[in-house]
């Protein structure tokens, strides 16, 4: 299983993902180039800091667990004793995410005053120090933020795109785009504007009232009838419920790609259950997000065969431990999701690199940048419609100003 180094060997600074060892399992050999930086790159941190990244979304973001009406989450600056620098983020998303802005920034406060009272160290002794102070799913968000930062700083230092790092499969990713829990009219008019602009995939947020959901597909389709469905319920639905939807659906002769936690994240009999009936009857995927945290849910997962996809959020785990939850997942054949808590394209710039370079991600939900009212970041990928693309620039290429 992938982890960082703690080899202490080799103390060359330069890098080259080509001299890197041949691992056991593709994901493995994607990741060599990172594991590589890890074990022979060494970093001194010289400034560290953090600030509040607030955003208006276009409109209300709402889910059936929680509302956001704007985004508040926490940016994190790194610089080098090289110069260079890098730029992670925490996401905070309401009953998602354990820490809210107020904590995260304390939190990240500590950690920036920490590493910079670190020697200087290989790489991936740096990334287990910020494990350490930032543990568990309780600052989760926060360290996804920090090691984003580190990351980017290293790969910038030795400038290679992080696409390239993390695998260099492919330089595009394409995404689907999310329709909030909204009114049948408001959904009709997003999912039209939303086909012209070149989305074939629509994640539709689901629910909090199964008759209002089953309107809002019904107008979706009038407007969009060739495109993709992902249903997303956030944990809303009563197992009889979760089934109940994929047979109405069924009478309209509609086929969702994929039902994204369709039940409570401790239901784990519910969601057993809700995959087996969506394989069998209707041919159906079912993914675990709010019950797929870290390595642990996983393993659960994988030893009572409860879904068929797992959601990767970095946030939800942070960088070292969602890569490790990546291989795992994939040597136990269960697919591939990576999608992300309502971030801007600092957070969302890093995790679409890691999913281009990996190429192994069947559903990409990265969409949230394009929810927003503004964009603060500079630099970093190229959105065209679904179509994101990534350029030769170190790291992932955003920053703020």
């Amino acid at each position: 299983m992938f982890s960082i180094a703690t080899s202490s060997s080799s103390s060359s600074p330069l890098f080259n993902p080509q001299n890197s060892p041949k691992p056991l399992f593709p994901i493995a050999s994607a990741l060599s180039g990172f594991k590589t930086l890890t074990e022979n790159f060494t970093v001194k941190v010289q400034r560290a800091e953090n600030r509040e990244l607030n955003v208006p979304l276009l409109s209300p973001f709402t889910i059936a667990s929680s509302r956001l009406d704007s985004v508040g989450n926490v940016a994190i600056r790194i610089v080098l004793n090289s110069g260079c620098v890098g730029w992670g983020e925490a996401p905070i998303l309401p009953s998602v995410t354990a820490e809210d802005q107020l904590t995260a920034m304390a939190k990240a406060r500590e950690a920036c005053e920490f590493l910079k009272e670190l020697p200087e160290m290989k790489l991936g002794h740096v990334l287990q120090e910020i494990g350490g102070i930032l543990p568990g799913h309780r600052f989760a968000s926060v360290r996804a933020g920090m090691e984003m930062a580190m990351i980017d700083a290293a790969a910038k230092s030795v400038g290679v795109p992080l696409w390239k790092l993390f695998g260099g499969a492919s330089n595009t990713i394409t995404t689907d785009i999310t329709i909030p829990i909204v009114s049948p009219a408001e959904a009709s008019k997003l999912a039209a504007k939303y086909r012209e602009e070149g989305f074939k995939t629509l994640k539709l947020k689901v629910g909090k009232n199964l008759k209002a959901d089953v309107e809002v597909l019904q107008a979706i389709r009038e407007v969009h009838p060739t495109c993709s469905f992902i249903l997303d319920a956030n944990e809303g639905y009563k197992t009889e419920e979760a089934v109940d939807v994929l047979e109405k659906l069924h009478e309209m002769e509609v086929t969702p790609v994929l039902f994204e936690q369709p039940v409570h994240r401790d239901n784990w009999e519910g969601l057993r259950h809700v995959t087996l009936v969506a394989k069998d009857r209707f041919g159906v995927s079912v993914a675990a997000d709010e019950s797929c945290r870290d390595l642990t849910d996983l393993k659960k997962i994988i030893k009572d065969d409860v879904v068929d996809v797992v959601n990767i959020k970095l946030a939800k785990s942070g960088i070292i431990e969602a890569l490790e939850v990546i291989e795992l997942a994939r040597s136990s054949g269960i697919e591939l999701m990576i999608g992300g808590m309502v971030e801007t394209r600092l957070a969302m710039g890093f995790s679409a690199h890691l999913a281009a370079g990996i190429g192994c991600f069947r559903f990409i939900d990265l969409d949230t940048p394009l929810l927003l009212a503004d964009d603060p970041v500079q630099g970093g990928y190229k959105a065209s419609g679904a179509v994101y693309e990534f350029t030769d620039e170190g790291g992932h290429g955003g920053y703020l100003q």
